[in-house]
């Protein structure tokens, strides 16, 4: 009888051990990862030896690690004895470890057991995931929701896919709300929101909004964020009269009815001024039925003439906005000038006439010429003086010799009369007009060169020759 008992109180001791646990601990860890158990125990049992087991730990094989033992590859322990905490460590967790342990104090008698239950799930997220869009040098918000058991945690978003690593790597958390170009506020129950500013396509990929909690694993919703370039961007072209209205119509989508409208001025939407309706030439009307609103510019001036932005989407969205490029068109008598919409002047700013820069056109154009004639024209009086100056010298030089000829031709009168029948003669035979006067001298006989005129033949020739030989 009392080896029968023996064996039954042995089993009842065994059990009144595991199932006597005061409190169970709950942990939970990420695939591959690894997770920390931590055993409080009371005060006297500080030199005692703690251990981990798992499942009944009635055999040695269920006990995992010892305070006495050297730690392995897969799990290992530390006893912080001012704490009254020995901790025990799996690593390189496997779903297959998820299960019941027990945290285990060795004393005489019967044993000191606490349960644990260890959760292990695979290190991703999630089942659903957010798609959101932005566009370089914009900004987006993302929405992250939780349960109002999570109304008081910390909340917080980081890049990537595994949840393990989040929390280390948050880029904002809900206790610094303000980092960069990251902002989070939690102001909505049930609803925290995260504004990115600045986008670039580095920006683009996926994210993690999380809420930690104290016990389990933190909770977790996905978001992929994709970052467009700004060549999608809508682009409209008009031109309008100066000095008459001009209509902008801007269309949105049928969920932003209820939204605020707004036109602004500028190159770039991220940093251009938003036009007061209020102003007299500006005025807003909205038109339902179309989907679209108007904005309507009365007496148009060239300050107008630039890069407009209309919308009614105050994260630029895509297709939620339009780029207008506004031409101002001014009309004259002998053509038309237009404004280009390249001008990036704001309403209030002076913006020179366009006349005047047209003036200055025309001037440059006729001056050139101008200048080429007056050159001309002086080159051409320096000329004209010296050609009457030699004319002059020729004039004068030709009436010495006329004068001169005039005193021979008295001189020598009677000798022309001797000699009138050799004139007859070669008045027959050619007409001679003699540019040279044949003279005496008192040194003796000389005759200068003399040019002849209409000399026809050779016989002429030998006419003169005869002639100044009669004169000897």
């Amino acid at each position: 009888m009392l080896s029968l008992r023996t064996p039954l109180l042995t089993l009842c001791i065994s059990l009144s051990c595991v199932t006597s646990a005061a409190t169970l601990i709950s942990v939970s860890g990420y695939e591959g990862r690894e997770v920390n158990i931590s055993c409080p125990y009371y005060a006297g049992y500080e030199s005692y030896e703690k251990y981990l087991c798992k499942n009944d730990c009635g055999y040695d094989d269920d006990v995992l690690i010892r305070t006495t033992d050297t730690e392995n590859n897969k799990f290992s322990i530390h006893d912080d004895k001012q704490k009254l905490v020995f901790t025990a460590t799996i690593s390189n967790l496997r779903l297959v470890d998820a299960g019941k342990y027990w945290c285990g104090v060795t004393k005489n008698g019967k044993d000191i057991y606490t349960e644990v239950k260890l959760e292990v799930r695979q290190d991703s997220c999630c089942n659903k995931v957010t798609k959101v869009q932005g566009h370089e040098k914009g900004s987006l918000s993302i929405s992250c929701p939780y349960g109002p058991e999570d109304q008081g945690s910390l909340k917080y978003i980081c890049r990537g896919k595994q949840p393990s690593m989040c929390l280390q790597q948050a880029l904002i958390t809900s206790d610094h709300t303000l980092d960069g170009q990251f902002r989070l506020n939690d102001d909505t129950p049930g609803n925290f929101t995260v504004t990115i500013t600045g986008l670039t396509q580095k920006d683009s990929g996926s994210y993690l909004c999380g809420v930690h909690r104290n016990d389990g694993l933190d909770v977790f919703s996905a978001v992929e964020l994709e970052v467009k370039e700004w060549c999608c961007v809508k682009s409209h072209q008009m031109s309008g009269i100066a000095g008459r209205p001009v209509t902008i119509q801007c269309p949105y989508p049928p969920q932003h009815r209820d939204n605020r409208k707004f036109l602004c001025k500028g190159e770039h939407q991220n940093n251009c001024t938003h036009l007061a309706m209020s102003q007299s030439r500006f005025t807003l009307q909205e038109e339902f039925s179309s989907g679209s609103f108007l904005v309507v510019i009365t007496e148009l001036k060239a300050g107008d003439a630039g890069t407009y932005w209309c919308g009614s989407d105050s994260q630029w969205s895509v297709g939620n906005y339009l780029k207008i490029q506004l031409s101002v068109v001014f009309q004259q008598q002998n053509g038309t000038v237009t404004i280009g919409s390249q001008s990036t002047h704001v309403p209030g700013e002076h913006i020179k006439d366009p006349v005047p820069s047209l003036g200055v056109f025309i001037a440059v154009v006729f001056t050139i010429p101008t200048v080429l004639l007056v050159l001309t024209f002086a080159l051409v009086m320096v000329l004209t003086y010296k050609c009457h100056k030699k004319r002059g010298a020729g004039v004068k030089m030709d009436r010495n010799k006329t004068m001169a000829a005039e005193a021979e031709e008295v001189i020598d009168v009677a000798d022309i009369y001797e000699n009138q029948d050799v004139l007859v003669a070669c008045s027959k035979m050619g007409t001679v007009m003699p540019q040279r006067t044949c003279y005496r001298n008192d040194e003796g006989e000389g005759q200068q060169e003399s040019d002849y005129k209409n000399v026809n033949t050779t016989e002429d020739i030998y006419c003169n020759q005869y002639y100044h030989k009669s004169k000897k």
